[in-house]
């Protein structure tokens, strides 16, 4: 698939240890991944508004030349149709999530680069303007949906 797809581990024992009593509890993962997926791209989506990295830090202004080229939403960094912000998905399976874009050009967004000799803005260093990622209150919101799908199987 072209695009890009970012592997990030949660490194909070207070979520993991949620995880392991939930599948110990469950024996899946596989609804809490499908909620926690479904919040993390309304999470990302939303980073796209604010004009931010998971981090919060601002992205990058555009370039002049970007600006020149750019045929609406010029107050919008990463957002020109909007396909971006729109083609991310979540694939969950028992044990894991991936959240990713399809959209060809999400790794040079995301990680920044050169662009090649062929492209609309040829040979430039492209900043990295992440999008993908786990934000502080991702993480609070994660470690909710936990611990909703561990409560829900106690019942």
């Amino acid at each position: 698939m072209a695009g890009t797809r970012l592997e990030l581990t949660l490194d909070d024992r207070v979520v993991q240890q949620a995880f392991q009593d939930l599948l110990r509890r469950s024996g899946t993962l596989e609804p809490a991944l499908s909620d926690i997926g479904e919040s993390l791209i309304n999470s990302t989506r939303q980073r796209f508004e604010d004009q931010e990295g998971p981090d919060g830090e601002p992205w990058e202004p555009l370039s002049p030349t970007t600006l020149g080229l750019k045929p609406k939403n010029t107050d919008k960094i990463l957002i020109q149709e909007g396909d971006l912000k729109e083609q991310l998905s979540a694939s969950v399976t028992n044990d894991s999530l991936e959240i990713s874009s399809n959209r060809i050009y999400a790794a040079m967004q995301q990680f920044g680069g050169q662009t090649s000799p062929d492209s609309m803005i040829p040979n430039r260093t492209i900043p990295a303007r992440p999008f993908l990622g786990f934000s502080a209150t991702d993480e609070q919101d994660i470690l909710a949906i936990a611990r909703e799908h561990l409560a829900g199987a106690f019942e």
